[in-house]
Parts: C-alpha cells; sequence; structure tokens
C-alpha cells in the first residue's frame, strides 16, 4: 500500500492555514519568554520560525477556531460535527512501517541526548509550577484489552528527564495505570505537533481501540510505527514522539498549579511521575503548543476541542431520546462543555425537556442545555439571548437537577462532590407557532398572486396589506390605502381576527 507520509503532517496543515488567511507568521528569532504575548488571545494560528537559542520553529493555536477544525476536515463550518460523525462510521485501515520509513523516527535520541529542556518549552501562565507542553497526545497499551487508549495530557517539566503529568481526573488512562502500577514502570508515549484531526480523534470517549479512531476520522490509512523503546505504535507522520513511562509509586509528586481549560487555575496535585527514555523526531520538526485557559476562552484549543466532542456526544444521545434533532453547539466561551444548546423540531409534547435530560445525562461535565425551536440560530449568541429573553418562563420552562455528577474542576462547586444542573426549554408550546403574536417579524417579500385590482384581491379572500400590494404591483403602497378607505366608507371593508382585511 502506498502511504503518503506527508498529507497529514502539521508542518504542510500550517500551509494550509496560511492560504486560508488563518495564520499569523513571525519571522524574527523569539525567546520563550516572549511567547504567551504573541500567542495568548490571538485569533489565527500563529507559526514563529525562530523560539529559543536553539532556534526551533513552533505552531501555537493550531486548533482554536471551529473554521480552521472544519479547514482539517474539508468542510464548511457549519458541516463539521455531521462529517466527524460520518467518517467515526467508516472501518479503519492501519499500515504498520518499519522504523527507516518512519518520518518521526529520521532523528532518535536516547539517554542524556533524550532532554526535555532541549524543546521549545514555554511558561504559559504567570503563576504555573514549571514550563509544560501542552499539546501532547498521549498514547498507552491497555494490557487487559491489548488495546490502545489515547488522550491529551499536558506535562510539567521537571527536568531534563523527568515530567508531572496530570491524571487525577477520571479517564480510561488513570484507570489502566492505577491498575498496572504496582507491576513496575508504566510504558506511555506522546505525540507532541500532529493533525488537528489527531487531536480530535484523542479528546473522543468511545470504547473502541483509538488508533483506529485517527484512522476514521483521518478517513485515509493510518500509518503507524513502534516506538524505539517500548511497544506502543504511534502515528509514524508526527513531528515529535517522547517515549518513557509512569513510575511505580503513583500518585505521589507535586504537579501543578496549571492555567486550566475553564479559565482559572487548577491547584497543585498529587499526580505520578513521567520519565523519559527516547524523544523521536523528524529532521525539520515542527514543535507544537496549545492555549488553555485564560479569558479569551473562545479562542483555545482545548475549548474548540471539547466542543466537537461535546456536540458529538450529545448528538449521539439525542438520536434516541427524540425524534427529530437539527443541531447541536457546545459554546467555546464555556469551556466547549458546560453550555450545551439544542435545536429541534418537536413533534410531540416534552420532547424538549427530553432532550434537555439526555444532554445533561450524557456527559458529567455538561452543566447547562438550551433547547430551541428551528427557527432559532443556536450559534447566533443575539438570537439565542432573545430566545431566553422572550420565550421563557423560570417557573415554568426551567428544570433543574441536584446531586449530579459534574466536572471537579468547576470552581463554583467549592468543596461539594457532586453539583446542580440546568436546562432552559426556550421552545414554544407545541401547536402554537402559528399565532400570530409568536410569528417573527420580517421584511415584506411581496410574492403574492396578481389579481386586477385591490377589490378583486379581497374578493378572492382575506389579504394582508403585504399582499393586496403584491396583487396589484404596487412599489408604493400608499394609493391601497386610499382605496382601503373608499371601501371602509362604502362599508365594504372589515378585518379577520389575523388582521387581514377582506370583503364581508
Amino acid at each position: 500500500m502506498s502511504l503518503d507520509l506527508d498529507r497529514f503532517r502539521l508542518r504542510n496543515f500550517i500551509a494550509a492555514l496560511e492560504a486560508a488567511g488563518e495564520l499569523q507568521i513571525h519571522e524574527a528569532p523569539c525567546d520563550l519568554v516572549d511567547l504567551p504575548e504573541l500567542i495568548d488571545g490571538e485569533a489565527k494560528a500563529v507559526l514563529i520560525k525562530e523560539v529559543g537559542p536553539e532556534r526551533q520553529s513552533l505552531a501555537a493555536n493550531v486548533c482554536a477556531s471551529r473554521a480552521r477544525l472544519a479547514l482539517a476536515f474539508g468542510v464548511p463550518a457549519d458541516k463539521l460535527r455531521e462529517e466527524v460523525q460520518r467518517r467515526l462510521r467508516t472501518a479503519p485501515v492501519i499500515s504498520e512501517l518499519t522504523s527507516d520509513q518512519a518520518p518521526v523516527q529520521q532523528v532518535v535520541l536516547r539517554g542524556a541526548d533524550a532532554d526535555l529542556t532541549k524543546l521549545p518549552v514555554h511558561l504559559q501562565h504567570g503563576v504555573d509550577g514549571a514550563p509544560y507542553i501542552s499539546a501532547g497526545i498521549d498514547f498507552v497499551l491497555d494490557p487487559r484489552t491489548g488495546q490502545t487508549n489515547s488522550g491529551i495530557r499536558r506535562l510539567m517539566l521537571r527536568g531534563p528527564q523527568e515530567a508531572g503529568i496530570d491524571l487525577v481526573s477520571p479517564s480510561d488512562f488513570r484507570a489502566i495505570y492505577e491498575a498496572n502500577a504496582k507491576k513496575g514502570p508504566f510504558p506511555v508515549a506522546f505525540v507532541i505537533g500532529a493533525h488537528p484531526i489527531d487531536y480530535v480523534a484523542a479528546m473522543m470517549r468511545l470504547p473502541v481501540d483509538e488508533l483506529g479512531l485517527v484512522a476514521c476520522l483521518r478517513d485515509a490509512p493510518l500509518p503507524v510505527v513502534k516506538c524505539v523503546t517500548n511497544d506502543i505504535r504511534v502515528p509514524a507522520d508526527a513531528e515529535y514522539v517522547i517515549e518513557g513511562y509512569l513510575d511505580e509509586r503513583g500518585h505521589v509528586e507535586a504537579e501543578g498549579p496549571f492555567g486550566e481549560f475553564l479559565g482559572y487555575y487548577g491547584a497543585v496535585k498529587r499526580n505520578p511521575v513521567f520519565h523519559v527514555t527516547a524523544i523521536t523526531h523528524r529532521k525539520d520538526a515542527l514543535f507544537q503548543t496549545m492555549s488553555i485557559g485564560g479569558r479569551a476562552m473562545s479562542r483555545t484549543d482545548t475549548a474548540q476541542l471539547n466542543a466537537i466532542r461535546t456536540e458529538i456526544m450529545v448528538w449521539r444521545a439525542l438520536e434516541t431520546a427524540v425524534r427529530e434533532p437539527l443541531a447541536v453547539y457546545a459554546t467555546p466561551s464555556s469551556g466547549g462543555m458546560f453550555n450545551v444548546r439544542v435545536s429541534l423540531r418537536q413533534r410531540v409534547s416534552g420532547e424538549a425537556r427530553n432532550a434537555i435530560a439526555a444532554a445533561l445525562g450524557c456527559l458529567a461535565n455538561i452543566k447547562h442545555v438550551f433547547v430551541v425551536d428551528p427557527d432559532i440560530d443556536i450559534f447566533d449568541h443575539e438570537q439565542m439571548d432573545w430566545a431566553l429573553a422572550t420565550r421563557f418562563q423560570a417557573d415554568r420552562d426551567l428544570i433543574v437537577l441536584d446531586g449530579m455528577r459534574t466536572l471537579p474542576l468547576d470552581p463554583s462547586l467549592g468543596s461539594a462532590k457532586v453539583g446542580g444542573k440546568a436546562g432552559f426549554d426556550l421552545t414554544w408550546p407545541l401547536g402554537t407557532q402559528d399565532r400570530l403574536d409568536v410569528q417573527v417579524p420580517e421584511a415584506p417579500r411581496f410574492e403574492g398572486a396578481r389579481f386586477a385590482s385591490v377589490e378583486a384581491a379581497l374578493e378572492d379572500g382575506p389579504k394582508y396589506f403585504e399582499d393586496l400590494m403584491s396583487a396589484v404591483g404596487s412599489r408604493d403602497g400608499r394609493e391601497i390605502v386610499r382605496v382601503l378607505d373608499d371601501l371602509r366608507k362604502q362599508n365594504r371593508l372589515g378585518r379577520d381576527e389575523r388582521g387581514r382585511y377582506l370583503i364581508p
């Protein structure tokens, strides 16, 4: 099988972003201390060609917009969820390469040469515990099933060959590690610098071999290579791979604080220690960092990746809970998971509440669900605010659930272990959408049938003023006012309950 080992290369995707006007390029040499100023809140992806004394190249904010994720999948932004779901239904094809065939193993560093402090890793937030590698896709093998598990984990530098890893939140990786930690060093590999599709795959929570997920979402054969110091297979076309193991001591070392993806700091935690055994990379490797936390939440990689994962999981739940879901949007400004909007066409009464229950139950991270009718664009913040203002009564349309499992990082929880969730039913009661008082005013379209006169049009049946203008091809409308006035004086004009003119 012939494989294109550059098609899904990060550096090539960066070139596509430049062509699309989605890239900010910095040519001048840049010290690591200056990176946050260039990256934080930047609306575009960032390419810095010469970073640190080693003059390495670095990319940031690559996944930090829906438009860029959609470009990665080759679809318009409003078709992103549908395309991801389509690809998830495909069968994965994986092709294993030898080390000499794999671009990511063009350079192999072991021992003292495998030095984390020689990578362009910078301090991202003012109170962070140390510089962090933030764009790491972790790959581990589950000894029980033989399947590969993948996710996204940060690494806090502790030294040239050691790093702290965040492994306290509930996850498959944590469960696999804790089940095997006492047996000795637990191997893990981190890919740094990958196509956005690979990061979307790493965010999914589906009970399958997750190398296959990468292949499915690429919609193409996935080239993999076995690591040089363990048996984990990783994408062979990545930029960097950091190989190593977690030691058997468990959650013992201080890690953090860190500016978390919800926009606040996470406290110091006890976490395992990662030990490096090798670093491999392409000859012209492009390092990658992710934007996480801060005030510009919607312009961070983590929020956008969380959002598409949340939308996929909610849609799967809606497919069994209601008859006709239309759209789902997890707002990146809420971290891509806390606030979810759903559009549906109700077939029977109560479906809006079914949708709320399904969405709140399918992911612990979802906190608020807003359900609207098809006429509301859930991607439009103004329309959503208007729907909340005009279609919602708190004593009737608010659904509150308490004692729910939620995200421990939510700062509003305080010391609580469970939290509250809320649903907002912003739909009109079924069967009332045709009432004039709930119809949205729009500019006249003047599309009605033509008649010889206003009187002939009225004899055909009740008409709105717009219909009467269309009926006689009026370009003004005031002459129709005069005709209606004459008919009124002749006692030949009436109005129905909808305000239409008629001849009694």
